[in-house]
């Protein structure tokens, strides 16, 4: 059993710090991908107060389907170049927003959402 550490109190670079530990250890040994990204994604989710919504969009050869996550039900499908998400896996690289609303295509999955930052996942030849 995985339990979380209270990050509150330390400086932020050191909670990153403290986190990528934790998510180490708790990914090791298990090299299941939907197993791995519902328990990074509860990790994270439970790890960072200010954020609402915490989740994997796995490419199936065509789209990016909603996989887990912790938070609102979100949108099932986004496609490739569309808003965010769909824009940074076109891209193959991370975007950071701060204002969604200011971003062209925006999806607005959730209201309460007004930034996002999405990291795209790729094998070692590049494949999403």
């Amino acid at each position: 059993m995985h339990e979380l550490q209270s990050l509150d109190d330390l400086p932020k670079a050191e909670q990153y710090a403290r986190l990528a530990e934790q998510a180490r250890a708790l990914l090791a040994g298990e090299h299941d991908r939907i197993a791995n990204a519902a328990n990074l994604s509860a990790l994270l989710y439970h790890s960072l107060p200010a954020v609402n919504w915490v989740g994997f969009y796995l490419w199936d050869g065509r789209e990016l389907v909603v996989g887990p996550f912790q938070g609102k039900p979100a949108c099932v499908r986004i496609g490739l170049g569309q808003g965010v998400c769909g824009a940074a896996a076109e891209r193959a690289e991370t975007l950071v927003v701060a204002d969604v609303h200011a971003f062209p295509g925006h999806i607005a999955c959730d209201a309460a959402s007004r930034s996002e930052i999405v990291v795209p996942l790729t094998l070692v030849d590049g494949e999403l």
